[in-house]
């Protein structure tokens, strides 16, 4: 699987170790940044990762700000983008099984880095359901998207 991740300066560290984790897992790690702990805004990474599934040129993304709201907030503003802030491992399984996630969102003043490893490890095993509750929730979820895009 391929996973663009970003984070902004209050995710950097965490972010390092994400990358770092999904590599040991045998995953495909896109880091599109940040690169320091300068201050930056989080919905250019937002803006980085949403695009890499947008553009197929990744399956999900990891986004990381200091508590993970400022990056869910942006990400879910990006079409055919369904972002979870997670914060356990319950939420992140279901949110991929009943909510189909592609974006996870961590915040790393929120949830230390064994944690973040585990909710991630979860995320990544988890598969949506394909439940026709759950596929009629979605596509009223698209409809909605779709209605205020304009089309």
């Amino acid at each position: 699987m391929i996973v663009a991740v970003g984070a902004d300066h209050g995710g950097f560290l965490l972010k390092n170790k994400v990358v770092e984790y999904l590599k040991s897992l045998g995953q495909e790690a896109h880091d599109l940044g940040t690169c320091s702990e300068d201050p930056v805004d989080y919905p250019d990474f937002a803006s980085a990762v949403c695009q890499e599934i947008i553009l197929k040129k990744a399956d999900r993304g990891i986004l990381i700000c200091g508590s993970g709201v400022g990056a869910s907030v942006a990400a879910n503003k990006f079409p055919g983008v369904r972002a979870g802030l997670c914060h356990d491992t319950f939420s992140a399984h279901q949110g991929v099984e009943d909510d189909n996630i592609n974006v996870l969102c961590l915040g790393a003043r929120v949830i230390g880095q064994e944690l973040a490893k585990e909710i991630v490890k979860v995320w990544l095993s988890a598969a949506f359901s394909e439940a026709e509750r759950r596929k009629r929730r979605l596509a009223k979820v698209e409809g909605i998207e779709k209605r205020f895009r304009g089309k």
